[in-house]
This record gives structure tokens, sequence and C-alpha cells, in this order.
């Protein structure tokens, strides 16, 4: 894969739960890119984006620059018997799906001559000075695949919270928690109930209701997702003014005068 000074951004691992099934070359066209992979139709995690693409024929650093230049985004697609193969799709299009929030947890649609093939998107990279993508990896996959995936954390019912009623701040630790899930089922959002949570408790993922069919990938803890914290108190400020001495003091004082005099 071409290299840049960009952020490579790798959020997904993909653990196939079966061998991928195979379909003979003669059943496709012979210039098809998805040959040997699967496909599958009518799935809830499709984000409805649909990326055109093609077959990329310039290859290494020079030729991704290249590409680069004529407006379009190089990628590798790669997963199944067919094997890793460059690609290219249209920049704007490649920027459209990411400004939609979903090319990241979805999984999405790549047409090539009329054949279309979901993907799941493992891997941009990003321009360090104009965050512009540079790069795309995308992984073939198959319905049932198992996949590991982080999915956003939105919280609920802070009316119902009597530490926030009282100026308490909720303090997210956890804005995205990775779960692992069928390739056709992920979920659109993770939902914490903050009901009844007082300034100082902390929300663990053991009191989380996860999506159906999904679990944490980390097992061996009980992480915080989230805390109460009370507001930092403020702090008068204080006058100090000098103590008027004592009345025997006092009278010392003035005997010790009139002895100096």
């Amino acid at each position: 894969m071409e290299t840049a000074s960009g952020t490579a951004l790798i959020p997904y691992s993909l653990t196939p739960l079966a061998p991928l099934p195979y379909s003979p070359p003669s059943a496709r066209s012979p210039a098809s890119i998805f040959t040997g992979a699967p496909e599958f139709e009518g799935s809830k995690a499709m984000a409805g984006i649909v990326l055109n693409v093609e077959k990329r024929e310039k290859i290494g650093t020079g030729g991704a620059r290249a590409t680069r230049n004529s407006g379009l985004i190089p990628g590798v697609l790669y997963g199944g018997k067919r094997g890793s193969i460059p690609i290219e799709i249209k920049a704007k299009d490649v920027e459209t799906a990411i400004r939609s929030g979903k090319f990241l947890s979805h999984m999405v649609e790549l047409n090539h001559q009329g054949e279309r093939q979901p993907v799941i998107p493992r891997a941009i990279q990003f321009h360090p000075v104009t965050d512009l993508p540079i790069h795309v990896d995308l992984y073939r996959v198959e319905e049932n695949a198992e996949i590991a995936i982080d999915v956003v954390v939105h919280f609920k019912n802070h009316a119902d919270s009597p530490g926030l009623k009282r100026g308490g701040v909720l303090n997210v630790v956890r804005h995205t928690i990775k779960l692992k899930c069928q390739a056709n089922k992920i979920p659109e959002e993770i939902v914490v109930d903050l009901t009844g949570m007082e300034i100082g408790d902390s929300l663990h993922i053991s009191q989380v209701k996860l999506p159906e069919g999904t679990r944490p990938v980390i097992r061996d803890r009980d992480f915080t997702v989230a805390t109460v914290a009370g507001r930092k108190a403020e702090v008068e400020p204080t006058t100090t003014t000098a103590a008027a001495p004592a009345e025997g003091d006092a009278a010392a004082a003035a005997e010790g005068d009139k002895k100096e005099g």
C-alpha cells in the first residue's frame, strides 16, 4: 500500500467465521474485480453509500500521486479468494461518504461495471495539512462474517439524573465502544441511560444495555463509560486584617512610650 505522511486510521479488525464462498470465473465478467468475493443483498447494515470504482493501473508512489492529480483517490480492495486489487475512486465521492458520518461504521457497496460488492472501510489515510482523504483500504466481507467495529455512544435521560439536575457535569470517558458483531448487523449506536445517576457515580460497561447480537471486544475488565462529576466549588476571596491588640497589651505599650519620652 502506498504510504504518505498522513494519519492512518485503522479502527477495525475482521475475523471471518467461515471460509469465503467462491464463484467460478465463468459466472462473472472476466474483467470483474469482485471475482471470488462474497455477495449478499438486503443487509440492514448497509449505509446506502455506493461508490463507483475502477481497477487502478498505475501503482507505486508515483502512480498514486498521478491518480490523486486526476481527481481520484487510490485504494486497495482485498479479502476473499480474489486477493488484493489496486482500485481508484472519485475523490468527491469518498469525501461525501465520509461527511455522511456512516462511512467508518457501516458496510458500503462498491459498483464496478454493474456488479455490486459489500465492503467495510478498514483504513483511511488523510493529508496532514488539508485533512482530505488520500488513500483507502476496503475489505470484502460476507454476510455472516464477524467483525470488530467502533460504535458511537449516545446518552439519554439527562433530566432524570439527580446529579446533573444539581449542577453536576457528565464526563464522557468513551465516545465509542468497540463491539463484535456480524457484518450485516452493525448497530447504529449504543444508547446509555443516565436515569438515577448521582454526583460521583460511575457508569461501567456492565451497566450498559448493548444492541442484540453484540458484545464488547474488551472482556477482561469492567471499563468506565461515563461519570457524573460535581462542579468545583468557587472559593470566595478573603481579606486579611491585622488583629487589634489586646487591652492589656495596649496599656503596656502606652506605658513604655511614656518611659521612653
